[in-house]
């Protein structure tokens, strides 16, 4: 696993920057959340800001132990890495500990583990390790079909797990899909369900088929005109046509009505604006959208330059819960404002822009497409947090990378990024 030639490693100190900015950022937003108002208890690991502080120490051990391995390492048993963590998702159903209605994490002492974080990796380096192949083809039923198993076994598994939050940032791959060559028909396609999904749910079954039956009549009306044989000739595919958007309608539906949990319901439906009731948004905001509430109000507090590091006084009154979590945006936008907020914004995509820039210059298929899944995933992370504590999105668990509170998550965002450092230490050296 060592490396044991005297290859030089050229290691891009520009990404490295950026990560210990956020972590720095990050370790101080959370003592303003949860630490008193001076640096004299640091070190008290029984808080949430010393836990943090205890887990960057850990990191920075995971950073050196990852630069440590030689490169084709991660590439040779990226299979291995991809099963054992979907064992360990799997492991939850008998081992999981129940937090919050999901049994998403191992409880190991006075620490709990996350796998769906790891999984996130694991994922990057199967998916790259499969589409970096020469012989694989995206065109081919066979490929395709293999590398959307690959990503459909950890989304089904921790949906089950009631982690929807989660689940969605498997969708950055068809990102990298697309690098590759994905026709985008597919990502149309994708695109196209989803604004179905949401029609759906805002308009319903009845209004959402009429709509889309006049548009498809209209279609078919004027393709008739064009080509008086069009019908007759295209009969199958347009008997096809009409069946797949009737039973997506309907799919559609099902799966909010019968498939989301009641909490996830009401905050697409707060989301929507479907409530017409000011009783019933009244008790909603209080409820399932108080968080973005109260995030949107905290933020807004900060003004133009933010009260001040330890002066938020939304921030020290704990009116955001979860703030030093999935909010903890809330808490930069309120202390440092709009300057600050912006700041962060600039640093991550500066972040994804490096990321992208190394990735078109590696030499490596394998390194290439891992480059790409890692920038995926952090841009998913990134707008979907951003837009959730802005109310731009609807309200999922899902942590700001680097800055948010967890050791599950900056481990797994530590391990996710310096396996690419690594392989791009090496880019000079491959063949």
């Amino acid at each position: 696993m060592i490396p044991q030639n005297s290859k030089n490693l050229y290691v891009d100190w520009v990404l490295v920057f950026l990560y210990m900015a956020l972590v720095i950022i990050g370790w101080f937003t959370i003592f303003a959340v949860t630490g008193p108002d001076t640096f004299s208890d640091i070190f008290n690991f029984k808080e949430s800001y010393g836990k943090q502080l205890l887990w960057i120490g850990m990191s920075v051990v995971l950073i050196v132990f990852v630069l440590s391995i030689e490169n084709q390492f991660y590439e040779r048993y990226s299979g291995i890495f991809y099963i054992i963590s979907i064992v360990m998702l799997l492991g939850l159903f008998v081992f999981g500990k129940n937090i919050n209605g999901q049994t998403n994490w191992y409880s190991i002492g006075g620490f709990t583990l996350q796998p769906s974080e790891f999984v996130k990796v694991t994922t990057a380096l199967a998916v790259s390790s499969m589409i970096g192949d020469n012989l694989f083809d995206l065109k081919k039923f066979k490929d395709l079909k293999y590398i959307l198993l690959i990503l459909f076994i950890p989304i089904a598994i921790i949906v089950i797990q009631k982690d929807v939050g989660s689940a969605l940032v498997f969708f950055s791959f068809i990102f990298v899909l697309l690098r590759k060559g994905l026709s985008l028909q597919f990502f149309y396609t994708l695109i196209g369900i989803s604004v179905l999904f949401l029609i759906t749910v805002r308009f319903g079954v009845g209004i959402t088929l009429i709509a889309v039956y006049g548009i498809f009549a209209l279609l078919i009306y004027y393709a008739v005109k064009r080509q008086p044989l069009f019908f007759r000739r295209n009969l199958p595919i347009v008997i096809g046509g009409f069946l797949s958007v009737t039973i997506l309608v309907f799919g559609s539906d099902f799966a909010f009505k019968k498939v989301l949990e009641p909490h996830h319901q009401d905050r697409i439906e707060l989301w929507l604006r479907l409530e017409n009731s000011p009783e019933k948004i009244r008790e909603l905001k209080k409820t399932y959208g108080y968080n973005n509430d109260q995030s949107i109000q905290t933020i807004a507090s900060g003004g133009f330059t933010g009260k001040g590091f330890l002066d938020g006084d939304r921030t020290n009154g704990k009116f955001v819960p979860a703030q030093y979590t999935d909010y903890i945006f809330s808490a930069i936008g309120e202390e440092f404002g709009f300057l600050g907020s912006s700041f962060v914004i600039l640093l991550f995509l500066g972040l994804i822009l490096r990321l992208l820039y190394k990735a078109e210059i590696q030499k490596s298929k394998f390194n290439r497409y891992y480059g790409y899944s890692v920038a995926a995933i952090f841009f998913t992370h990134f707008a979907i947090n951003i837009g959730m504590v802005l109310d731009i999105l609807p309200t999922v668990g899902i942590p700001l990378p680097f800055i948010s509170y967890g050791g599950s998550s900056l481990w797994s965002f530590t391990i996710l990024l310096f396996i690419f450092v690594r392989l791009d230490a090496s880019r000079l050296d491959d063949f």
